[in-house]
């Protein structure tokens, strides 16, 4: 099990739809997590799955005081709340103010949303929407926690630019340098791709090569089809088949591509760990 945060370096590319996206088409039990310090936005896109609105003040608002008395990961259930296809999400600050009351607590909350998958009693992984990365933000003390790092960005040469520059940083930042392709560091740092699905597949590659060259330590790991009837369709605001959807396809091929290339480390990884954490047999006993 793992810990996958999603985040962007400027503007609006839409990291909130991929990470209901993704989620949504998860192949293991998934908790979305919204952890903008500027504010979550499903409050006000989606329902509740007993046909309300959620309610803004259960989620990482209400986690803050439990975080504090230290954080079991089992824990985050309890202010977790199921939206309207059942997706369960623990819901975002409502203003950029309230993140205050998280200050200190980021790597609680990583190493919680980590061990998430050890749970023996609800284990799942973690989609984490970090939001906007620019600048100082605290969700980026989630990251060490992560086995993924997926960097959300459209196709226009400024925003090329600028994912290419955010993912050598946080190389610098996370693994200490920078590193080529054949040298990844953990978390591995990804890109995904906004774009329109006529050319999504040639931009992968000369993104990927760009990436590359720069020696920046990042990789594509797929493209999310720039789809605004999908978006809109995702969070419940028009009708039509979401699993039709160019949105929801792309998405679908992104979770198969990633599992395909990391989902074997993740789940030895956890074997691993859990082996660490049983306690030694006791030998000859009853002798």
């Amino acid at each position: 099990m793992a810990l996958i945060a999603l985040a962007a370096d400027k503007g609006s590319p839409g990291v909130t739809t991929a990470a209901v996206a993704l989620a949504a088409v998860w192949p293991r039990r998934v908790l979305l997590a919204e952890t903008d310090p500027a504010g979550g936005d499903l409050v006000y896109r989606s329902a509740a799955a007993h046909g309300g609105p959620l309610n803004p003040n259960t989620g990482m608002l209400s986690i803050a005081a439990t975080a504090r008395r230290g954080l079991v990961p089992d824990q985050l259930w309890d202010h977790v709340q199921p939206l309207s296809g059942g997706l369960d999400v623990l819901v975002g600050l409502g203003i950029a103010e309230q993140a205050a009351g998280l200050a200190g607590l980021w790597p609680t909350l990583g190493h919680a949303f980590a061990s998430l998958g050890d749970s023996p009693h609800a284990p799942a992984d973690v989609i984490a929407d970090c939001g906007r990365i620019s600048g100082d933000t605290p969700a980026v003390e989630l990251f060490p926690h992560a086995s993924l790092v997926l960097l959300v960005s459209r196709t226009e040469p400024e925003a090329l630019a600028r994912v290419r520059d955010r993912a050598a940083a946080l190389a610098n930042k996370l693994h200490g340098g920078p590193r080529g392709a054949a040298n990844l560091g953990n978390p591995v740092i990804g890109v995904v791709l906004v774009a329109d699905t006529g050319n999504a597949a040639k931009l992968a590659s000369q993104v990927n090569d760009m990436l590359v060259h720069a020696q920046t330590g990042a990789r594509v790991v797929g493209t999310l089809a720039d789809d605004p009837a999908g978006a809109e369709q995702l969070a419940g605001r028009r009708r039509g088949r979401l699993d039709k959807s160019l949105l929801i396809r792309s998405a679908r091929k992104v979770t198969a591509d990633v599992y395909q290339q990391y989902g074997a480390a993740w789940a030895a990884q956890a074997q691993a760990q859990a082996q660490v954490q049983q306690p030694p047999q006791a030998h000859g006993a009853g002798r």
